[in-house]
């Protein structure tokens, strides 16, 4: 059983020992390479990934030294990571700038981390624009190329590590200017693969493809150290490549007969909608036993557009499957059991969704229903409570603050004790997400810091933002919903950001304005102060590809100062739109 075959292990090195070099590891996908296709044995793998240890301890890196990796998605990465680990030092791996990162957030978000990790050594490779070389601050950087490497060394000595020393730092996706370096001891990070390999009845044949990049928890766990400990093959491309042509990713589960993956709520609708009926001829998913959607919230109408996408290319229903993950738990909170049916659904009367006291049951046709569809439940040696602001627990159907417990924790937020202080509680948790639980099973609404309440009803950005880009005109996925308060009224008021099609289309904004605002009010009661429609590619985006509400808010207000509620008060602007 993987189980016991994982349990067996005190740390990563331990693991790692016992791959056998002959079995398949990694598979990278870069369609501008020629083969497009780079494939690795454990065995080549390692003798890789020795190398980087050997380059690392002739720069002076020594154990529990930190290093920082920002390099491009592939083979190369991961034996950089690897390297660090047999030297026993502590690797951290950042996004790599893409055409999808806002420049200037990329900057404040490099700078930062690099401040708060005082690393001992960077690597870098010879395309990292000069322009943003000065951000990454480590003691000393080193700039790969084909000759970085030692050509020959000698049989690497790998670490000894201790089953509680930090193994690496891993980021969590949105925190301000990446300062919370989540810090995973080898115990942890061991814990949570035993437990998540029972959650998914993992086996030896199981084989994961993947498109998610390496600097979050979705990534660089479950689909990078979990096939690395279990030794399984892998097969990865890059989040660019999968963005320019999302069918690849099918085509990749088709032709190595993928059986796991794990995508954000957006990718479902996003590969629905963007591949081509052409580019869907010869599709076979029937390999696939689980597609784990693992977003906060899931959204029942996103998985059934992909199902009813590609059921006619073999997709099980089944398959479609939820978790509730975060970086401060190394990876997985809860998982959906993988039994041959689909996530539990409930429907609640939205007028309900907002209040303290619990919520009301619906049938799914009632004129009011909205849907929540289940994260799973926990994993072994792990707990959940839901608590009001004062720390009560709430009973069932009860929305609330959801608090963790687990053997799968991190140590700490790196080099911030006050920050791990304020998380960290009697042993809990406090994640910052609102959710509510009916029986063992989990259902997360979103982020605390996120909820606009308007005179006194809690609504949920996501809620409002779906509804937006509904509208043939905006983009999916590219509007932001936040609340801000108004002095004069003593409550916040609705202020969208949503990004037209194509720019053409702010020529016809007082119309798509007055639709965006009548479908929110037939939809949630509530009318928008400001809905202010913005170019492509205004918005900004996280790492993770997300939309980053607060700083778009912050951009926003730069942009439009006779706006901002609270100075327009002071400063006599008048609100125009």
């Amino acid at each position: 059983m993987m189980k016991e075959k994982l349990a067996a292990h005190q740390t990563l090195i331990e693991a790692l020992k016992c791959a056998s070099k002959a079995d398949l590891f990694a598979t990278m996908w870069q369609p501008e390479n020629e083969p497009s296709e780079q494939t690795v044995t454990f065995g080549e793998f390692f003798d890789l990934a020795e190398s980087y240890a050997a380059l690392y301890q002739a720069r002076g890196l020594v154990k529990g030294d930190t290093i920082i990796l920002v390099l491009p998605q592939g083979i190369d990465l991961l034996a950089a990571f690897v390297g660090a680990l047999i030297l026993g030092a502590v690797p951290t791996i950042l996004a790599y700038p893409t055409f999808k990162v806002e420049p200037a957030k990329y900057r404040f978000g490099l700078l930062g981390v690099s401040r708060n990790l005082r690393a001992r050594l960077t690597v870098i490779d010879k395309d990292f624009p000069d322009s943003l070389a000065d951000c990454v601050q480590g003691i000393e950087t080193v700039v790969l190329d084909s000759a970085s490497l030692p050509a020959n060394h000698s049989k690497f000595s790998w670490a000894e590590p201790q089953p509680d020393d930090i193994a690496f730092i891993q980021h969590s996706a949105g925190t301000t200017g990446l300062q919370k370096g989540v810090a995973l001891s080898h115990r942890a990070v061991l814990n949570q693969l035993v437990r998540l390999s029972e959650a998914l009845r993992l086996q030896s044949e199981d084989r994961i493809i993947s498109w998610l990049p390496l600097y979050h928890d979705m990534g660089l766990i479950a689909c990078f150290i979990l096939p690395l400990v279990a030794h399984l093959h892998v097969v990865m491309q890059s989040p660019t490549d999968w963005v320019l042509w999302p069918a690849s990713f099918l085509r990749l589960i088709s032709e190595y007969r993928g059986t796991l993956c794990w995508l954000p709520n957006f990718s479902y609708q996003f590969m629905a909608r963007r591949v081509s009926e052409d580019d869907r001829q010869g599709l076979d998913l029937t390999s696939l036993r689980a597609a784990i959607n693992c977003s906060e919230p899931i959204r029942a109408h996103s998985m059934e557009e992909f199902y009813r996408a590609y059921r006619p290319y073999g997709l099980a229903r089944a398959a479609l499957q939820s978790s509730y993950a975060m970086a401060e738990n190394t990876f997985a909170v809860t998982q959906s059991v993988l039994d041959g049916r689909a996530p539990l659904t409930v429907y609640v009367d939205r007028e309900t969704v907002g209040g303290s006291q619990p919520l009301t049951m619906v049938d799914s046709d009632h004129p009011g229903a909205q849907s929540f569809v289940s994260s799973g439940l926990c994993l072994e040696q792990h707990r959940i409570r839901i608590v009001d602001d004062d720390g009560r627990d709430l009973p069932d159907a009860t929305v609330g603050e959801v608090l963790i417990q687990s053997d799968s924790l991190f140590s700490g937020y790196y080099n911030r004790p006050d920050l791990t202080e304020e998380a960290l509680r009697a042993g809990w948790y406090w994640t910052k997400d609102r959710g509510f639980k009916i029986g063992k099973d989990l259902f997360v609404l979103g982020r605390k810091d996120d909820l606009i309440i308007i005179g006194g009803k809690n609504i949920y950005p996501i809620d409002i933002e779906e509804i937006v880009w509904t509208d043939p005109h905006i983009r999916e996925g590219r509007v932001v919903a936040f609340g801000v308060e108004n002095p004069d009224l003593g409550t916040q008021e609705l202020f969208i950001v949503a990004e037209v099609a194509e720019e053409s289309d702010l020529e016809l904004s007082q119309s798509i304005q007055r639709a965006i605002r009548k479908n929110i009010s037939n939809e949630i009661g509530i009318a928008p102060r400001i809905v202010e429609l913005v170019p492509p590619k205004w918005i900004v985006k996280s790492t993770a590809g997300k939309p980053a509400r607060s700083t778009t808010r912050e951009k926003f207000f730069i942009q439009f100062p006779e706006l901002d509620l609270n100075r327009s008060k002071q400063e006599g602007f008048a609100d125009g739109r």
